[in-house]
This record gives structure tokens, sequence and C-alpha cells, in this order.
């Protein structure tokens, strides 16, 4: 699952289905890499920190010169040119676009101070191990809190007052769900089917045959008064878009995912609804009504939008402008051994 977003506000598209992911940078990609990354003998002051964005992620190309202008972190030269390789203060490698060039990464001599990041925001069950890289890389970059480098999917900060001025948008669907990779096997299907015997959902995607497009994305997801947002597989931490989309667009989300507790070291516990909290699908339909009839129960999931906002994470550029950040302010040595027990266990 993940977020793109041109800006770090963003939350915008939800899960790409495996065969539509772009596992390998093409060579049109890497033809141009070169030709769209500033030059460092040109442009860079000396002192700034390299970092090489080894594939794009999924194909999903960026500003390589905005780390300071969307997220504050200056003294930084983002490059996808791998002739650049030996001048990189770090290198980001994203997981899933390695593919069959591992082989090749095992062979390559660096710096002994360049820092290999690896970068992954899939769950364990959606990501291929590398095997025989155990010790390749410096760094990990993760959704888990346990990586050198922590990357959520969303957090929340203090609201601005114009976030405080917040209303809770006009409603006409009462439950809703967006869900682009269906498979019988995931947990999540089951529960909806369940669900739906109980309660009307709303339901939209290729499975449904109503697709929908970015432009509408948050249109439908701000006129439900509920939405599903279950998570693909259940790992600690593994908290997705799946939230941050339904808090960001004034959507009630009904998760099913980590356990609650997890799920309130995010965001507040009376911001979401846990499937956990009742002991059927059947229960949670009968609370989802009782809410739909009594507003001001309903508005309590509002409240703590007097305090706080969503803020999104922008995948790709802010992963590698996070990298940056890390190595300027962390010089020592550094190795990850044994990446594929410590994520997969």
């Amino acid at each position: 699952l993940m977020v793109f977003s041109s800006t770090a506000v963003g939350i915008l598209k939800e899960e790409k289905a495996g065969n539509d992911c772009i596992l390998n940078q093409t060579l049109k990609e890497q033809q141009t890499a070169a030709t769209q990354s500033p030059q460092l003998d040109s442009t860079h002051n000396a002192n700034d920190t390299v970092v090489l964005i080894w594939s794009w992620p999924f194909g999903y190309q960026f500003n390589l010169e905005s780390c300071g202008s969307e997220f504050g972190i200056t003294g930084c030269h983002l490059t996808a040119d791998r002739n650049q390789l030996d001048k990189a203060h770090g290198v980001m490698f994203h997981l899933r676009d390695i593919g069959g060039e591992l082989s090749y990464l095992l062979t390559l001599s660096r710096p002994p101070l360049q820092k290999w990041v690896w970068m992954n925001m899939e769950s364990p069950a959606n990501s291929p191990q590398l095997p025989g890289a155990d010790d390749l890389f410096n760094l990990t970059e993760n959704y888990r809190r346990d990586s050198d480098i922590w990357m959520p999917y969303g957090r929340l900060v203090e609201a601005s007052e114009e976030d405080k001025a917040f209303q809770i948008p006009v409603k006409d669907k009462l439950v809703c769900w967006i869900v682009s990779n269906w498979n019988n096997n995931y947990k999540r299907v089951s529960y909806f089917n369940e669900l739906s015997k109980y309660i009307n959902i709303e339901a939209y995607g290729r499975h449904f045959g109503k697709y929908v497009n970015k432009e509408d994305f948050a249109t439908i997801m701000s006129s439900c008064k509920f939405y599903l947002s279950f998570e693909n597989s259940i790992y600690k931490d593994y908290i997705t878009e799946k939230l941050y989309n339904p808090l960001t667009s004034g959507t009630v989300p009904v998760v099913l995912g980590p356990t609650r507790e997890n799920y309130e070291e995010f965001v507040p516990g009376n911001s979401f609804i846990h499937v956990d909290d009742f002991g059927s699908p059947q229960e949670l339909a009968d609370h989802l009504k009782l809410l739909d009839q009594n507003q001001e129960m309903y508005e309590q999931y509002f409240t703590w939008r007097k305090y706080f906002t969503v803020k999104g994470s922008g995948f790709g550029l802010e992963h590698a402008c996070r990298i940056c950040e890390h190595l300027k302010r962390n010089k020592n040595f550094r190795v990850f051994k044994n990446i594929n027990k410590w994520y997969w266990g």
C-alpha cells in the first residue's frame, strides 16, 4: 500500500494490485534519470549531503530539488543518476524495485562511508525477501517504529486556526469502501462479506464494477459517514493511508488491522472505530446504525479536530529527504545485520 503524493500533505492513492506495480526501473527511466537530475558540479554546495535514488519507487518520479520547500530539510542534493554513485553519501533502494538487480548489487564496491538504505512501505506479506542480502544494507526506512528512519504513512500535527474551523461534510451515504486489490483470502474480504449482510455498504473498485479515479476519490469518501479502513494484512505499526484518507476527508474510519492499542499510538482513540470492539460484524453494524440515528454521538468522533490535523507522507520524495536528514545527523558506522530475520521473523 503506498501513498502517492507530490506534496507533503497529500494522501490520495490507495493500494495498487501487485500486477499493476512497476517492479523494475525501465530502460527509458534509467536513460532519462541522468538528464533530469541536478548535476553535482554545477548546482550543489560542497557541503551538501548527496542521496542517490537507485530507482524511482514503483516508477513514480518526483521533484529532486524540493526537500527544502516541502519539508524544511536543507543541504540535500537528491539525484537519480547512477553515474553519481561514488559521490553519494547515501543510496535509497526501494525493496519492491530491486528485483533481478540483487546479484549485481552484491558485486558492487562502495565508498567506506556510504550508507545503503533499505526502503519499504509494504507489509511483510507483500514484500519479497532478498536471499543472500542479510548484510547488504546499512540502514532501514520503514513504517515500523523500530526502523532506523521511521516513516509512518501519516501523522497528526497541531491544528492551525484554519484547521480548527473544520466542519463535518454533508453526508449522503452511510458506509463506504473503495478497494482495488480484491483477494478472497484476505481477512478484510470475509469480514466485509459478513458485515454487508447487516448494513448497506457502498462499495467501489474493479471487483464491484465501479472504478474511482483520483479526482473523485476524496469527494466520495467525504460523502460517507463511515469508511472501511481495512488493511490487506495485519502487522504491528502497519497503519496505512487506509486510516489517514478518511480522517483527512472528514469521515469516521472503521479499522481492521493491528490492535486498538497500536492505533492509539498514532491517533486519538475517539477518532476511529475498531472492529475488535465488537463481538461480531452484526454488532458492529448495529452500532453504526445507532450512530447514524444519533448526531451528537456521531460528532464525538470529530472532537480531536479542535487540536490536530492530518499530515500525510509524500511517497518517494519524503523518503529520500528523510534519508538525507538522517545522514546529516548520524555519521557513525552502521551495518544492519539479518534484515530478513528482522522483517519477516
